[in-house]
């Protein structure tokens, strides 16, 4: 859930307070937007952001800021190991 860099990028612009999907797009460097609003469903279905209607505008904000403090954490520890996670292919999708 937390391992997709789109989904650690929104996470850190939310940061900032709440945010459109326009708005997300602009500080991602304008990513398709099919794929930031997907990451945004697969977010708000896990609790991680609140997504509040507004007439035809979505706003996005997170549900709770400590998740922040999980992911820098996680970005701590990893870093020592930086090349071996990303080269990784004992653990994959297969083994999930």
């Amino acid at each position: 859930m937390l391992g997709d860099p789109t989904r650690l990028s929104v996470l850190r612009c939310l940061q900032n307070g709440p945010a459109t999907v326009g708005e997300l797009l602009a500080a991602l460097g304008d990513p398709p937007r099919s794929r930031v609003s997907n990451h945004l469903a697969c977010l708000a279905y896990c609790g991680l952001v609140t997504a509040e209607r507004s007439g035809r505008t979505v706003v996005y904000a997170l549900a709770d800021p400590g998740v922040l403090r999980v992911v820098e954490l996680a970005t701590e520890v990893a870093a020592p190991n930086a090349e071996h996670l990303v080269s990784c292919t004992r653990i994959g999708p297969a083994w999930v």
